[in-house]
């Protein structure tokens, strides 16, 4: 199994917090909400797991951007405006040019 990189690390917290984000917000559509119209806890409750999942989203989006030295502010932005398919576009293309420089290096040396 390779190593995983600390870069890699963040990418992965990140995508795990933008599925928790994305089953958060789908308890707020119309077949899973109107089970939950009358518990205002449980609709709080939902709520703050939804921001915390996607605040956590991006801060780990931003290490990761960040240890591979590429432009924090875009690849936040990019999750930021199109999400949830700009926060799981950036994750993939961030992946992607990680193993491309993760299979780059060992041949260097």
């Amino acid at each position: 199994m390779p190593h995983e990189t600390p870069a890699q690390r963040a990418l992965n917290a990140s995508a795990l917090a933008l599925v928790v984000a994305v089953a958060a917000l789908l308890l707020f559509m119309p077949p899973f909400f109107e089970r939950y119209l009358s518990a205002v806890a449980l609709i709080v409750g939902n709520a703050l797991v939804l921001s915390t999942a996607l605040l956590l989203h991006w801060v780990f989006l931003a290490i990761g951007a960040h240890r591979m030295h590429r432009s924090v502010p875009g690849w936040v932005v990019l999750a930021v405006l199109l999400f949830p398919v700009g926060g799981a576009a950036a994750l993939i293309l961030l992946s992607w040019f990680s193993d491309e420089t993760g299979a780059a290096a060992p041949s260097a040396g």
